[in-house]
């Protein structure tokens, strides 16, 4: 190809290639240089049982992710850790919209599985990360730390505290013309640094490849804290955010068919009408907490959170064909049902108030590391009159405008949910090598209907080897589930009966020289929630009920190491997953839907100089169902992202380049098959696109 031809096809592509050159210039020629190494990440908070002991030493599962990670590889959202470790995966991730994760092949409540410093949070919104420390994702029995919550795991924010001087400013472009800028800042002061502040604020033009699908983002965060003589600390936290975009919706099956990836521009957004209209995610969060020491081996917290989020949920959304009778999917030809959905002036609150000791003694000749406590929580959604209107019939293309049916306006049942937890979690030393680790948390949930539940957790560890771990765990979570908020389901919005999951888990984590591994197979039961009756989109034609179980047994394996020039990170997850108990025995050994079998990724580093690295990021997902019935499948998928990273010392301050192409190959395929609301979607893989970024810490 020439290169003029080259140069007027992929612009940003031949700029990002000369910016790289660039960097490895400079890095050769710099002489004051770091690289910073990877560093063996801390258990879990969100776990319980602290932060100080390494997650190498812990019986369970997790992904630790720092902030120094998310911006290596440039991610920006909570469905971008998927990226990162093969048992996560996207559960309707469209852009515009709040994010949904999988864990371990079940989707996690937006309600109930995340956290924010360990106190629970509402998911239905945008999270801002650039005031995030780290990101935790807790795998598996969730009981261990939740009163209500789905099975797979747990996703905790820690936010950034103030450590000390900071002073460190960010500016970002990325391919479409979006850019952004961060700037973070924090100090200690006052005699023995006794007081700090902490703030961050970030500002981002949000402009994807995706048509009609331009925005902006803004975040304002603060943390404070008082280290006073008494042994107390005094830690305040408050963030507001904002994020303004039209959201875009997924493709469907046309007919029986399944269509070709390669025949999909990704970029087409059906969601283009010219009534159509941004989603807007507003969420401010301010927490408490206080810290008292009460002697050199107990301590006491005093947590409290409150949580209010506004949202306007507007689209034009591509929902089935009546031409055909078909209902989960797009027409044959390419025609669809567009529906006007409106629903403006959502507010949600969520308020929790938590109290605990925690310490360690001796009881019996053993030592117990022990922590007790009680929290109490309150979730509210007001919501208001919808809309969801049949407006006409559009395309694929999305070349068809069709009127707006703003009217009529739906009453909708607003919620109010309450909750009272009391547990208690212990660390046994049994013996030099042996650990037992057990949890009981008993919660009383108080909804139309009251009920009461015990999620106990156990875990025994041997330390096999001065570096070898291994350990098996059992434990049941409660999950609460609500039948989606649509006119055709006749208990919209009600709350179904309490699903009881259980786990079992046995695993083994070696870390030593450099290199950490682990090994874990896992079986988790949860009672399976799914839609009954003809379901043909008329009004109160579906009912939303138990119906046997969800049965994933799985094998789970990671990989870090540094050899060199050469710096290693993988997973895999291979994984079981099956219908049991159906009360249609047609459904009894089918897979769930969007539920990859095999999944990988791989992350490898190569240092061209001393602070110069070249990165590269591969994931691959196996194929998966795309109906209930299983008789239609998208086939698997493999993508590359690259990047460069370069950090030099300059005047006294560290400058850190970064340059990557996401989907490198510029791969076509279907990234995931969310079946949602009884219809069945098909999101595509983003397009090939470019991101730079300058980082400047004093």
């Amino acid at each position: 190809m020439a290169l003029p031809i080259l140069l007027q096809r992929h612009p940003v592509a031949i700029a990002a290639a000369l910016m790289l050159a660039t960097f490895v210039a400079q890095a050769q020629e710099t002489q004051r240089i770091t690289v910073t190494g990877r560093l063996e990440p801390p258990a879990p908070s969100v776990a319980g049982f602290g932060d100080r002991t390494p997650l190498a030493s812990t019986p369970l599962a997790a992904t630790v992710v720092n902030d120094t990670t998310l911006r290596d590889n440039g991610l920006r959202s909570l469905a971008d850790l998927t990226r990162l470790d093969a048992s996560l995966a996207d559960a309707y991730n469209a852009e515009g919209y709040w994010s949904f994760l999988s864990v371990r092949g079940f989707t996690l409540d937006n309600r109930y599985n995340y956290r924010r410093e360990g106190l629970p949070i509402n998911a239905e919104t945008s999270i801002a990360l650039d005031n995030k420390s780290r990101v935790e994702v807790l795998k598996g029995a969730s009981g261990i730390q939740a009163g209500t919550s789905a099975p797979g795991g747990l996703v905790n924010f820690i936010v950034k505290r103030p450590e000390g001087r900071v002073r460190s400013a960010r500016v970002e472009a990325r391919q479409g013309g979006g850019t952004a800028v961060a700037v973070d800042l924090g100090e200690r002061f006052g005699v023995d640094d006794r007081f700090g502040v902490r703030v961050n604020a970030a500002y981002e033009d949000l402009d994807p490849q995706t048509r009609r699908a331009s925005g902006h983002r803004r975040l304002v965060a603060a943390a404070a804290d008082a280290r006073l003589p008494s042994g107390t600390v005094v830690e305040v936290e408050v963030e507001s955010s904002r994020q303004q975009q039209p959201s875009v919706p997924g493709f469907s099956l046309l007919g029986n068919r399944v269509p070709d990836a390669k025949s999909i521009d990704p970029r087409t957004n059906l969601n283009n009408q010219g009534w159509s209209q941004p989603v807007v995610l507003d969420g401010n969060t301010v927490s408490l907490r206080i810290t008292q020491t009460l002697s050199p081996d107990w301590r006491a917290h005093l947590h409290a959170m409150t949580q209010r989020l506004t949202s306007n949920d507007r689209i034009a959304f591509p929902f089935g064909c009546s031409a055909e009778g078909n209902f989960d999917r797009y027409c044959s030809d390419g025609s669809v049902d567009l529906y006007d959905y409106r629903s403006d002036g959502e507010k949600r609150r969520s308020d929790a108030f938590d109290v605990s000791v925690e310490g360690h003694a001796a009881i019996a000749g053993m030592t117990h590391h022990v922590s007790a406590g009680a929290l109490a929580t309150r979730f509210e959604a007001r919501l208001p009159p919808q809309a969801f209107n049949f407006a006409g019939t559009g395309n694929i293309d999305g070349s068809v405008p069709v009127p707006a049916a703003p009217l009529p306006l739906v009453d909708v049942a607003s919620r109010i949910e309450r909750s009272t937890e009391v547990y208690l979690r212990d660390r046994i030393d049994l013996a030099p090598r042996w650990s037992l680790w057990a949890g009981l948390r008993r919660t009383q949930l108080r909804r139309e209907a009251e009920q009461s539940f015990t999620t106990p957790w156990l875990a025994l560890a041997w330390q096999a080897a001065p570096h070898t771990l291994l350990y098996a765990n059992w434990g049941k979570g409660v999950e609460s589930e609500a039948a989606p908020n649509l006119p055709v389901y006749t208990n919209a919005a009600r709350a179904l009966p309490a699903l009881e999951s259980r786990q079992v888990e046995v695993g083994m984590k070696h870390t030593f020289d450099g290199v950490e591994a682990s090994l874990a197979a896992f079986s988790i039961t949860r009672p399976q929630s799914g839609d009954i009756g003809a379901c043909d989109g008329s009004d109160g034609s579906c009912t939303r009920a138990n119906d046997g179980n969800a049965v994933h047994r799985g094998l789970e394996a990671s990989l870090a190491a540094q050899r060199g020039a050469w710096r290693w990170q993988a997973s895999a997850l291979l994984l079981h997953a099956r219908r049991e108990g159906a009360a249609n025995p047609a459904s009894n050994g089918l897979e769930p839907v969007n539920v990859p079998a095999r999944s990988l990724r791989l992350q490898a580093g190569y240092a061209l100089s001393p602070g110069a690295e070249l990165q590269a990021t591969l994931s691959h997902e196996s194929d998966r169902a795309v109906l209930p019935d299983n008789s239609a499948r998208i086939p698997s998928w493999t993508r590359l992202d690259m990047g460069l990273k370069v950090q030099q010392e300059l005047a006294g301050a560290t400058l850190t380049w970064r340059a990557g192409i996401d989907n490198l190959a510029d791969t076509r395929a279907w990234k995931e098959s969310p079946y949602q609301f009884g219809h069945a979607y098909l999101f595509p893989l983003a397009p090939r696109s470019v991101r730079l970024s300058l980082q400047f810490d004093l």
